[in-house]
């Protein structure tokens, strides 16, 4: 499951370089916007994979 998260992450970080490329060379603000939320959103995907397996497996164990 961790080789799909981190191969869609790969692809959200490689969509919003393209979307700031784009918008540098438009200059367009919105643009930018977007691309910064994507990879917010790739980041945060990450950390909550992380933090949900993290507490699963504390939960597995019973306590």
């Amino acid at each position: 499951m961790l080789t799909v998260i981190l191969i869609f992450d790969v692809a959200l970080v490689a969509w919003s370089l393209h979307l700031m490329e784009e918008a540098f060379a438009k200059k367009e603000f919105s643009m930018m916007l977007a691309g910064v939320l994507v990879a917010a959103s790739a980041a945060a995907m990450l950390v909550v994979y992380f933090l949900m397996g993290n507490c699963m497996s504390y939960l597995a164990r019973g306590y």
